[in-house]
Order: C-alpha cells, then structure tokens, then sequence
C-alpha cells in the first residue's frame, strides 16, 4: 500500500474510535512492503485509560516484534509528545501523518532525531478532526490536556 491507501486504513480506524463514543483519531504500522501489521484507534474515553492514544494503541498491538526499525507509523492526526516518544522509543524510522491543521503534534521531535516525516493535508482526516472539535470541544480539550 501506499501512503494514501495506508491513511485511508488509518482513517477507518478512527471512524471506528467515533462510533464508539470516543475520539476519531486512527492509526496503523506498516511493514516496508506496506502492509498493515498493526492497527489501532483512540480508546481513551472507551477505557478510560488516558494514554490509550491511537499511537500507543496500535504500537501495543503489534506486540513483541524485532523489525521496529522497517516499519512506518501511520496516524490521521498529527502524534502528541507521548505518541512521538513512543514512536522514537521503538526507532520507528518513518511517519505519515494525515493531517496538522486542527493540531501541531511534537513533529519537531521526530525531525531532530531523523525520522522521515510527511504530512499529507488529508482532506478527509481535515474535515473529521474540524467537525468533531465543532461537535465536542469538551471531549477533545480533556483528551489534549486543556
């Protein structure tokens, strides 16, 4: 898969965080043949675990793995500075972000320690970040620490 078709994975996963009551942010990892080896979405407010970032969710189910430095992490929104951690704890060496416009992750962090970065201006990841902010600015100042 290419990027685009690697967002548009990532962007299913966060339609599926919204239709459960929570945040639609979404997330994948991806082999460097391009295949998904790992999925997740936003579960903070289904868990209640204010960690449980897309990110994080995902990179958890991957589980034990050896090929950290292969694979490109994929997010509908741009990581915040414990999503980024995370990503450079494990040496992701990759990441593709759907969108920076709603919010300015740590992308600075990922480009200091030479992790390729592209940002696609994901019209879709756009809209659905800007509508869901509109519709629950409650819900998304408590997830981004407001």
């Amino acid at each position: 898969m290419n990027d685009e078709q690697l967002i548009g994975e990532a962007l299913a996963e966060a339609q599926r965080g919204l239709a459960d009551g929570g945040l639609p942010i979404g997330s994948v990892l991806a082999d460097a043949q391009g295949q998904v080896v790992a999925r997740g979405h936003n579960l903070r407010v289904q868990s209640g675990d204010p960690t449980a970032h897309a990110e994080v969710v995902c990179i958890r189910n991957a589980g034990r793995r050896r090929d950290w430095r292969e694979l490109t992490l994929v997010s509908t929104l741009s990581p915040c500075v414990m999503c980024t951690g995370t990503g450079l704890l494990f040496q992701i060496p990759r990441v593709v972000v759907g969108e920076n416009r709603n919010f300015m992750g740590a992308e600075d962090l990922f480009r200091e320690r030479g992790v390729e970065l592209t940002v696609l201006d994901d019209e879709r990841c756009i809209a659905m970040m800007r509508d869901f902010i509109a519709a629950q600015p409650d819900l998304w100042h408590e997830d981004i620490g407001l």
